[in-house]
């Protein structure tokens, strides 16, 4: 099995990566392969709105000047993944959230490409704005179906200066609890009972309220 965790830092080993790091230990431990993908140091515009993936069905957003559409093929083809970003104001970083959008649109519009994948979220900050930043992020796994695990806190670890956050003792066994629920939700995931009683897809029901 293996998971595909993407940093959303600007920085390629700030505390977003020791966050993430710190939750593949425990999978690799248990025989997970743990790909980092440094996202946050990148120059990747947001969605346009413009539909042209809903309309194509072929997984890729039409614009191609970037690394977005092999991000989105890393996940399809992972059996989870994690999503890693640092708050600067009270909310996920721009470039990271610029990728999300236009990543998990394009999984929407290819029959949800992320369904029933194992994913979880972490935050790295120095003092407000985690939980927030947090929330955000399991928004995009919650609109994917995707499986989400859990911690004994809120998944977020405190520092300043990179390196800071290996001193966050609680922060530190927050993303250790979180790797070995991953690591175990993964593995459940992937025995022949769990496949068995998946449940069917439902096409999405669009409504709106503005007549």
């Amino acid at each position: 099995m293996k998971v595909v965790a993407f940093n959303g830092s600007p920085k390629k080993e700030g505390n977003t990566y020791h966050a993430i790091k710190l939750v593949a230990d425990e999978l690799e431990s248990q025989g997970i392969e743990v790909e980092i993908v440094h996202v946050g140091n990148k120059a990747i515009r947001g969605c346009m709105a413009c539909g042209a993936c809903y309309k194509s069905k072929d997984e890729q957003c039409i614009m191609k000047d970037d690394e977005v559409n092999s991000y989105i093929q890393l996940m399809k083809e992972a059996d989870g993944v994690i999503l890693g970003s640092p708050v600067y104001f009270s909310a996920v970083a721009g470039t990271m959230k610029s990728f999300l959008d236009r990543a998990f649109y394009v999984s929407s519009a290819n029959g949800n490409l992320l369904r029933h994948k194992v994913g979880a979220s972490v935050v790295a900050v120095r003092r407000s704005g985690g939980v927030p930043a947090f929330n955000q992020l399991n928004n995009y796994l919650n609109y994917a179906e995707m499986m989400v695990p859990s911690s004994n806190y809120w998944n977020v670890i405190h520092g300043s200066k990179p390196g800071d956050a290996l001193q966050d003792e609680e922060g530190m066994q927050i993303m250790r609890i979180l790797g070995k629920n991953m690591a175990y939700m993964m593995k459940l995931m992937d025995t022949k009972e769990a496949k068995e009683l998946k449940p069917d897809q439902e096409k999405k029901v669009a409504m709106s309220f503005i007549r």
